[in-house]
């Protein structure tokens, strides 16, 4: 039986550290990969706003991670300061997505809130109602959407945001996305961007006279949800595929259905 996806050239941009899984099973559909990483994840400028409300997370009611990242970068801090994960444990936990929730429940973390969508509006629908006069840690990165804190606030909330990491385009994305390159147009039958910033890095890794809309012109584009496909039409561009749910497994499932049917009747493009 011939694979789902043989023959087809998928690109995806993750952060080299976290390509695999996606590779992987775009790999076992018979997909050819091509990895141009267009974002590397590097510590902040300070750790100072982490390392001060770690230092107090007695006061803190709540807890929201917004990335496995933020996990990550997380659980570094508390070995720095001699502390166990256990510290954590008189917190309702916020995890945005099931990856996340699963980092957390890997240090023996219980999560209180998953949201049904797995983007910052959703966490702030999940939590209406119980927030009001409590203090809350929301630990992101540097650059983010400021839906949360905000809307928290609102609501009546002390909120306190420390950033955990930091998201870069990588030296070499230019020259690796060049490569992948013929008269201007990406060699490949379909893109995957999941994250906000692997589709800015994309447009900001292109040649000089390059858009990411001509770069792009016959490639189907997929995106892991509804936040990554805002930004792809601040660009002039409009998601083909859009994850459901807002996962790798999510934007894998939707993008082999459309690469197997290009044209379905009853699934319309993602309008941008």
């Amino acid at each position: 039986m011939t694979p789902l996806l043989a023959g087809k050239r998928i690109v995806i941009t993750r952060a080299h550290h976290q390509a695999a899984p996606l590779a992987r099973d775009l790999e076992a559909l018979g997909a050819s990969v091509i990895s141009i990483p267009l974002i590397e994840v590097r510590p902040p400028q300070s750790f100072q706003p982490l390392d001060k409300a770690l230092a107090k997370i007695q006061k803190y009611d709540w807890l929201i991670l917004t990335s496995v990242n933020g996990v990550h970068a997380l659980r570094k801090r508390l070995d720095k300061a001699g502390m166990s994960p256990s510290a954590l444990r008189h917190l309702s936990i916020v995890a945005i997505g099931p990856a996340t929730c699963d980092e957390l429940s890997a240090l023996g973390l219980t999560v209180k809130v998953v949201p049904e969508e797995y983007v910052a509006e959703s966490v702030v629908r999940a939590l209406q109602g119980q927030v009001k006069g409590k203090s809350i840690l929301l630990v992101r990165a540097k650059i983010a959407r400021d839906v949360i804190p905000k809307a928290l606030r609102d609501a009546g909330a002390e909120v306190d945001v420390a950033e955990a990491y930091e998201t870069v385009l990588p030296i070499n994305a230019a020259k690796r996305l060049a490569e992948h390159l013929e008269n201007g147009r990406l060699q490949a039958d379909a893109i995957t961007f999941t994250s906000s910033s692997t589709v800015r890095n994309f447009a900001a890794a292109l040649s000089q006279g390059l858009s990411p809309k001509s770069v792009l012109q016959d490639v189907l584009i997929a995106s892991i949800g509804p936040v990554t496909s805002a930004t792809l039409g601040e660009l002039g561009l409009k998601a083909d595929v859009e994850g459901n749910p807002y996962t790798i497994p999510g934007l894998v499932n939707a993008l082999t259905n459309r690469l197997r049917n290009p044209f379905p009747a009853d699934i319309p493009p993602v309008s941008s």
